[in-house]
C-alpha cells in the first residue's frame, strides 16, 4: 500500500516554506530599518499556503528541454504586499517600525518551529508504522 504523504504529513509540509519565505520578507525588512524610502512588507500567509498546497504558482514556460525551469516573481504572484505604517513617515520615506519587525519575526519564528515539531512527529509516527511497532 502507497503512503499518501499528504494525507500522512498534512498541511505542516507547505507552512514550512510559507514560514520561511515570510522570516526572509521580515529580514529585509529589519536590514532595511534605515534605508530611505524602503517600505515595509509582508505576506499574506493564507493566500500563500493556499499557492503552496495547490501548487498554483505562476512558472514561465520553456521552448527547450534543456532548459531550466523557471519562475516568475512579482508581489502579487508571491502573495506579498507592502505594510500600512504604524507610525508616521519620519521625512526620509522608510515605514519600517524596528520594534513591530523584532515582534513578527520572532512570532513567524515560534510557528516555524510549531510547524517543524508537528512534522517531525508526524514522521516519527510514519517511522514506528513501517517498523512495524
Amino acid at each position: 500500500m502507497a503512503i499518501n504523504f499528504d494525507k500522512a504529513l498534512g498541511i505542516h509540509q507547505y507552512t514550512l516554506g510559507v514560514r520561511s519565505r515570510r522570516a526572509e520578507i521580515l529580514a529585509s525588512n529589519l536590514a532595511n530599518a534605515d534605508t530611505p524610502g524602503y517600505k515595509a512588507r509582508d505576506l499574506n500567509f493564507k493566500e500563500a499556503l493556499l499557492s503552496a498546497r495547490t501548487g498554483s504558482g505562476l512558472s514561465l514556460s520553456r521552448t527547450d528541454t534543456t532548459h531550466r525551469v523557471g519562475h516568475t516573481f512579482s508581489m502579487a504572484q508571491s502573495n506579498e504586499y507592502y505594510r500600512v505604517a504604524n507610525q508616521p513617515d519620519t521625512g526620509d520615506g522608510n515605514n519600517v517600525d524596528a520594534e513591530v519587525e523584532r515582534n513578527l519575526f520572532m512570532k513567524n519564528s515560534i510557528e516555524y518551529q510549531a510547524s517543524l515539531d508537528f512534522l517531525n512527529s508526524k514522521i516519527s509516527s510514519l517511522r514506528t508504522a513501517i517498523k512495524g511497532q
